[in-house]
């Protein structure tokens, strides 16, 4: 296994006003490697999505959920942040990775989450079992 320059790993509850501070916290810790402006706000948006999801469909509002959040450096600024729930999981991530697919019902969704994950990373990996949560996985190669 190859091991990370640096790293760093935060747990919060599962609150919709949590996903501005879990961008913010890794975006400072990425500062430190000198990111693009557009690299930096890339992460953001992507790890601001990855949080919402966790509370949205992941506990679907249920109290007390937690999410989990690692961020490793490699040599050659290589990026990765892994964002993790204990929630419900999901039976088709293929279906969910379609834009437009949402499971929310109050028609508040658009169900672009993981197509903006996709957009904004170089590499985005799901993996879920229903009932065993959900784990996302962010890569990018900085400039």
């Amino acid at each position: 296994m190859i091991k990370a320059e640096n790293q760093f790993e935060l747990t919060l509850p599962a609150l919709s006003e949590n996903e501005g501070f879990a961008r913010q916290c890794v975006s400072a810790f990425l500062l430190r490697f000198d990111p693009t402006v557009t690299e930096l706000a890339d992460l953001r948006t992507a790890v601001s999505e990855a949080v919402t999801n966790c509370v949205v469909h992941g506990y679907k509002g249920m109290s007390g959920g937690q999410i989990y959040i690692s961020v490793r450096c490699f040599a050659g600024r290589k990026v990765v942040i892994r964002i993790k729930d204990k929630g419900c999981g999901m039976a088709d991530p293929e279906k969910c990775r379609e834009p437009l697919y949402t499971t929310d019902t109050s028609g508040e969704r658009g169900g672009m989450g993981f197509a903006i994950m996709e957009s904004f990373t170089d590499q985005m990996k799901v993996k879920t079992g229903v009932g065993k949560g959900t784990t996302v996985t962010l890569v990018k190669k900085l400039s």
